[in-house]
């Protein structure tokens, strides 16, 4: 499958036409910078400034007035000033009627004011035609030439003509324009700046709280019981042996949390015998995040890696290894070879490579640049079967670690199972549960309610089925 699309290519379009002349309210950065591009692309930029003489390190070519001389000509204009220096534009409510002027500020905190700037902006100049764009572009991506920053522009505005006019410039700049719509969404535009991560952080939170809990649960297990039993001084594990329990202990419970929620909508859909109900909050933010986590615990998989690389080279290790040898070697003894021992660790250890191998494949489709390449359906096999597969692989490669002591009372310290036991609570229920939902009586009813089926519907006289419940057709899985 091949895609062609104009908009992979982040080229600046440089005409050989003369464009129109845009002015520019503000001769800060971001004005310097947006000027410096537009002046790059053949516009004629006039400033308009309230102490032009004083204004230096404008770009070559552009001209300087004042706001009320650059205000006449051009009918855009480009308001590049903070929203508590507007007031200025009352005195200009004559001369601005009819054109077009495009905000462009951000606030210092996501909904400071309890309207958008743009929409203040339109009360101060009633008869001025308000765009609101450029807001979500910074001035070093304008410097750098957008190759290595985010070139969507989002645009809004009540008048189509003045929005469709600010869109051809953010095309000829080389931007991809998006038409979000009326004045409305200038508020969200205005808070997208402003949006720290998003959605990742619950996947940052979760994983802390994971991190902190093993932290604590290994600590008191594997450091403080054996100095407490028998005074032995071994806190140097905290460097490598205690992280390498915890990261793959996270990796693993993050990746089963990936698929968790899926597991949950499908029991809320086959309880209510109906797609056409909301899920609650909690589960709609959970399965909007279900790729940050996965992200998440591939980064956790890796770590996990690097620490295992490491363990020959350790101190504790080869020290451990060259009293052992010694030892038989003065004893004339020697470690006899278990089978089964054998193919417990050779098979631990490929589960652990094939997983961390699906794991990896996992991420790398999660790329924008991967997943726009592939069709829904390809991206679902991905994601969905070879997910579960990663996931059964990384559950049997930590059930395989544990082997014979994986039940063993020997295995308890202060009545505590090992950490790897209750990392595998998780993974394995949700596991089951998906065993349980894929077994053909249930597939089939969860199947023909994903495609519209409902419960609690009768047949009428013509075959139709009138829904007795009612149906809320703004959230479906």
């Amino acid at each position: 499958m091949e895609k062609t699309s104009t908009d992979a290519f982040p080229s600046i379009i440089y005409s050989s036409e003369k464009q129109e002349t845009v002015c520019i309210f503000g001769t800060g950065d971001f004005g310097r910078s947006l000027a410096f591009k537009m002046l790059q692309c053949n516009y004629s930029i006039v400033f308009g400034s309230r102490n032009p003489q004083k204004s230096s390190l404008l770009p070559h070519g552009a001209e300087i007035f004042s706001y009320s001389e650059a205000a006449q000509k051009s009918d855009i204009i480009i308001i590049a000033v903070h929203r508590e220096h507007y007031d200025f534009l009352k005195e200009l409510t004559e001369v601005l009627k009819g054109k077009i002027l495009v905000d462009i500020s951000n606030n210092l905190k996501i909904n400071q004011y309890p309207e958008s700037n743009a929409e203040y902006l339109a009360h101060l100049v009633p008869g001025a035609h308000i765009v609101k764009a450029f807001n979500t572009i910074s001035a070093w991506a304008l410097q750098s030439g957008t190759l290595d920053a985010n070139r969507q522009v989002f645009v809004c505005g009540n008048d189509s003509h003045a929005k469709q006019r600010v869109m051809d410039i953010v095309r000829t700049l080389g931007l991809t324009p998006l038409d979000q719509g009326s004045l409305m969404a200038a508020k969200e535009i205005e808070n997208y700046p402003l949006q720290l991560f998003p959605m990742w952080k619950f996947p940052f939170y979760l994983s802390a709280i994971l991190c902190v809990f093993f932290f604590f649960y290994c600590v008191i297990r594997d450091i403080i019981y054996p100095y407490v039993n028998s005074k032995k001084d071994i806190t140097f594990r905290l460097a490598i042996s205690i992280p390498n329990r915890i990261f793959p202990i996270a990796a693993l419970t993050l990746l089963a949390l990936v698929y968790l929620p899926g597991v949950i909508a499908a029991i809320l859909q086959l309880y209510r015998g109906t797609k056409y109900h909301r899920f609650p909050d909690w589960l709609d933010h959970w399965m909007l995040c279900r790729k940050q986590l996965g992200l998440v615990a591939l980064g956790f998989a890796f770590l996990h890696v690097l620490y295992t690389l490491v363990i020959p080279i350790r101190y504790y290790v080869r020290w451990t290894l060259k009293n052992r040898t010694i030892t038989q070697a003065t004893a004339k003894t020697q470690d006899l070879f278990s089978t089964s021992t054998a193919w417990l660790s050779d098979s631990y250890v490929a589960l652990g490579i094939l997983g961390f191998f699906l794991f990896v494949l996992l991420g790398i489709t999660s790329l924008p640049s991967v997943s726009n390449m592939v069709n829904w359906r390809e991206f679902r096999f991905v994601q969905s079967k070879l997910g579960y597969l990663t996931l059964i692989l990384c559950t049997a490669h930590t059930l395989v670690y544990g082997g014979k002591r994986f039940l063993s009372p020997a295995s308890l310290i202060w009545y505590l199972p090992s950490a790897y036991v209750i990392a595998l609570i998780i993974p394995c229920t949700v596991l089951v549960i998906k065993f349980i939902l894929i077994l053909p009586c249930i597939d089939k009813t969860l199947t023909r309610i994903r495609q519209g089926w409902e419960r609690n519907s009768k047949p009428t006289s013509d075959g139709q089925y009138l829904k007795q419940s009612s149906i809320h057709l703004d959230s479906q899985l």
